[in-house]
């Protein structure tokens, strides 16, 4: 089992049951006390946990915390590609789409490639590097302008002047969460209104979420559930969320997820 196997589940299990002791994950994952602790210190270095005496714990949520880019890159990996992956071939060729910013929709860039002829809006600096080192001479990326924020989003007036004056065919939207009332939801204020914007902006909105974005609240709320004309999300899912997803979206797109191979 690859690291960042070993590493996904730990996640999955202090998602699950809060934290985790070392010695049930040497049993459970088959290796080296050594190892265990070595995984818990990449964790705990890229944010993910809070490592305790003997083992980990979730890392306290707040309305208003959010992981720094690299490490919300790494979380749920093989999930965020399955979801771009079936979001990509949601794209027609000629079309003009907006891309929020955000680690998955950063993953969702990569999987554009092969589709001709578009023209991206983004107010995120990340997604439209990934976009322009394709080398497609057939696409036209457009930055909206704004104040830079520590994820390289670009926000505020001028970004949501921006935005209200283009007219898109379908946002792909990245969210902090999504829950039953709340919504689809950010931490950040300074993103929540430029967001807002680029929703508004399109004529169609696709969500794009894996399973552990289900049940987190961000202190401010982007779109309701049921403003997703589909959602793409994986098969982590709870069948109880599934559930109330497939009632409230328009479209419930389930990806599958293929696990890496290796030893």
């Amino acid at each position: 089992m690859l690291a960042r196997q070993r590493q996904e589940l730990i996640l999955d299990e202090i998602r699950r049951t809060g934290a985790v002791q070392v010695h049930a994950l040497v049993g459970r994952l088959g290796v080296s006390d050594m190892t265990v602790r070595r995984d818990l210190d990449v964790l705990a270095k890229r944010g993910l946990v809070e490592k305790v005496y003997g083992g980990a714990t979730s890392v306290v949520g707040r309305s208003t915390e959010e992981p720094g880019f690299e490490a919300k890159s790494v979380r749920a990996l093989p999930q965020k590609e399955a979801i771009c992956a079936r979001a990509a071939g949601l794209i027609r060729p000629g079309t003009a789409i907006g891309v929020s910013a955000g680690t998955t929709t950063w993953t969702f860039a990569r999987f554009l490639d092969d589709v001709p002829e578009l023209t991206v809006v983004t107010n995120s600096i990340r997604v439209a590097d990934a976009l322009q080192r394709s080398g497609r001479t057939d696409r036209t990326v457009v930055l909206t302008g704004g104040v830079r924020t520590p994820s390289d989003a670009l926000v505020g007036p001028v970004a949501v002047q921006t935005l209200r004056s283009l007219h898109l065919d379908v946002v792909f939207l990245g969210v902090h969460g999504m829950a039953d009332g709340p919504g689809f939801t950010t931490p950040n204020l300074n993103e929540s209104e430029t967001d807002r914007a680029l929703v508004e902006a399109g004529r169609r909105l696709v969500v794009l979420a894996d399973h552990t974005k289900w049940g987190v609240v961000g202190i401010s709320t982007i779109a309701d559930l049921d403003e997703a004309h589909v959602l793409v999300t994986d098969d982590g899912i709870a069948d109880d969320a599934r559930e109330l997803l497939a009632d409230r979206v328009g479209e419930l797109i389930i990806a599958r997820t293929v696990a890496d191979s290796g030893v």
